[in-house]
Parts: structure tokens; sequence; C-alpha cells
């Protein structure tokens, strides 16, 4: 088992419930953790054998800021939907941090996991 993370990726999203958040990008940060069997790929060295990382971040770019979401459980959930499509991925953690969304407090965040089925 193995697990690759991405931490820190920084996008542009209209994402919230007030009037404004839905006329202006605002920044979201995102960290992923995705487990799985590496075995294949440390065997191969090839591509095909494991998660393409870089793939998925494109992926993920493209969801995120085409999203035009009110909830970031709704985001969340979006960003799990699009990493569980890849076969390989056991195990599949998404938070997403939503900078300034409080007063006084430096981000909300809300995080959710999703398994595959045995």
């Amino acid at each position: 088992m193995a697990t690759i993370r991405i931490t820190d990726l920084k996008l542009k999203a209209i994402i919230g419930i007030n009037a404004w958040e839905r006329t202006t990008r605002q920044e979201v940060i995102i960290n992923l953790a995705i487990d799985f069997n590496s075995s294949k790929a440390a065997k191969s060295d090839n591509i095909k054998d494991t998660v393409d990382y870089k793939a998925l971040k494109k992926s993920i770019m493209i969801l995120v800021e085409g999203s035009k979401f009110l909830l970031l459980e709704k985001l969340v959930e979006s960003v799990l939907d699009l990493i569980m499509k890849d076969t390989k991925v056991l195990k599949a953690t998404v938070k997403i941090d939503k900078p300034k969304a409080l007063r006084f407090a430096k981000s909300v965040s809300l995080e959710s996991s999703r398994s595959r089925k045995p």
C-alpha cells in the first residue's frame, strides 16, 4: 500500500452562499491523500500502473475552477467522485480549505474520505 499526497493545491472557485460569493472567485486550498497498491508500478516502472497524479491534478483544476457550488460539502464530494473514477484508487481523502471564510479565522475547511468497496 502506498499513499500519494497532493499538498496545498491553490485554485480559484465560485463557492459560497452569499451574493458576492456567487460572482467573485475565491481561493480554495486542496489537500489530497490517495491510497493505492503500488507494487505493480514499482516492478514495471510504468506510469500506466500507477495513479497519474499530474493528470489527476489537471482534472481537479478543471473541475474546481469551472464549478459554481454553494457548499464546500458539494465541492469536496465532487473532487472525491473524480478521484475514485480511477479503479487503482483504494481510498481517498480530500480536504478543502476556504481561507478568509470567517472573520478572525485563518480558514474554514471540510474533509471527507471514501474507500472502494472490497
